[in-house]
């Protein structure tokens, strides 16, 4: 580990802490989509980016993009990106990490007078948790030229749609299309990110190398039932709405743990229409989260669960509803570009670690239309969405030279034709 890259690391870090004091309310990180908070953290990231000379601009979706050119303007573009946009009382490197490292990275460049035989661009998307329109990937989607205008209609908590937040924030909705990178011009994508599992802590080794980032399918599920009053229904009478959904969530548990392939479910929210403690539930809502890196295997688990569901109300007599709300497909990263970094992980000193991410991230939209690499880097206890979330300066300035060695490689490669 060189002096040089712990400096680089420290001011990765002071910016990463500067970008986190800046929240919808104090006390806690909370930066979502559109919120005045956002715009001034955006407004931030983009000052940072036209200060290291890099030709900025915030395009109509909200994204922060700052292009570094090559010698040639036909040349292709490799993106390096995560995103600024945040769970609410989040931690504060999920997504900046990878947009501040990445901002490091071209910093390097520009000092070394480096000519590119390709652009590179810098993007800080906009929009990768979807707490607010409950629309995941919405800045990768437009890059990638596959959004869905349909989702512009789409509503949050207070009533306000997805296309007027966008005109809010000074962008058009009408020309979302216009912002993206055409496939035949991208060369890559590269995203840097804290693993958000347990594995690199647990072995003490700073990166890893993503093989694959697990598909996933959001359900939202319904039982009713029938509500009665506590007291004078008897047990054997009753269409009881939450037992149905308890056993149901008991089975999905029981039914992930016990697979032969990696799969996890979750169900993470559960609401009680006009709950009383004297009333017999007669209707639970709830969400099921099913992920896995198999695309068939999800596909399979996903039949199967929505069988089960349905096959335990109906010996309870509660009407079962399944609506898909979410999806998103399994991916795996590109082995060319996979082995230039494994390449560079061993040439830094380290030990090559291969993973796969059960989380979500911007490389799922992407991946569609170029090739795609992930270096995850090691956080404490692998804990994500969480104020606990922590990164230790070694692991940052490890991520760091690993990344240059990165992208070095991928400059000789290309320069050689």
């Amino acid at each position: 580990m060189t002096p040089d890259n712990l400096q680089l690391a420290n001011t990765i870090l002071e910016r990463i802490n500067e970008l986190a004091s800046i929240s919808e309310e104090p006390g806690v990180i909370t930066r979502t989509f559109g919120t005045e908070a956002f715009i001034k953290g955006r407004t931030l990231v983009a000052h940072w980016m036209q200060k290291a000379g890099l030709q900025t601009h915030i395009d109509n979706i909200g994204n922060v993009r700052g292009r570094l050119p090559a010698k040639s303007p036909d040349a292709k573009t490799l993106v390096i990106a995560s995103h600024i946009d945040t769970v609410i009382n989040a931690g504060k490197f999920d997504g900046p990490l990878g947009v501040l490292l990445g901002l490091s990275l071209l910093e390097q460049l520009i000092q070394q007078r480096t000519p590119l035989p390709f652009h590179i661009e810098l993007i800080a998307f906009c929009d990768e948790e979807g707490c607010r329109f409950h629309t995941t990937y919405l800045g990768s989607k437009v890059v990638a030229g596959n959004f869905d205008n349909n989702l512009l209609m789409q509503q949050d908590a207070a009533g306000a749609t997805l296309q007027e937040v966008i005109q809010g924030m000074g962008g058009d909705p009408g020309i979302l299309a216009q912002d993206a990178i055409p496939a035949n011009n991208l060369l890559g994508y590269y995203e840097v990110h804290i693993e958000q599992g347990p594995v690199l802590f647990e072995k003490d080794i700073p990166v890893g190398i993503v093989t694959a980032i697990a598909g996933q399918k959001r359900i939202a599920l319904t039982f009713k039932g029938e509500a009665g009053h506590a007291g004078t229904v008897p047990m054997h009478m009753r269409n009881d709405a939450l037992c149905a959904a308890a056993e149901f969530i008991l089975e999905v548990e029981r039914f992930a743990a016990s697979h032969l392939q990696p799969v996890v479910a979750t169900v993470g929210t559960l609401q009680i229409p006009h709950a009383a403690s004297n009333v017999i539930p007669g209707e639970v809502q709830c969400t099921l989260d099913l992920r896995c890196a198999n695309q068939q295997i999800l596909n399979s688990c996903f039949r199967h669960l929505e069988q089960l569901g349905s096959a335990i109300c109906q010996q309870r007599h509660i009407e079962f509803l399944w609506h898909p709300v979410q999806e998103s497909p399994s991916i795996t990263c590109n082995a060319s570009l996979n082995y230039l970094l494994s390449q560079a992980v061993q040439q830094s000193g380290y030990e090559v670690i291969k993973l796969v991410s059960g989380a979500g991230h911007d490389a799922v939209a992407i991946a569609p239309v170029a090739p795609v690499a992930m270096l995850f880097v090691r956080c404490f206890k692998g804990i994500s969405h969480n104020p606990l979330e922590n990164v230790e300066l070694k692991d940052l300035a490890a991520a760091v030279q690993v990344s240059a060695a990165f992208i070095q490689s991928l400059i000789q490669k290309h320069n050689r034709g």
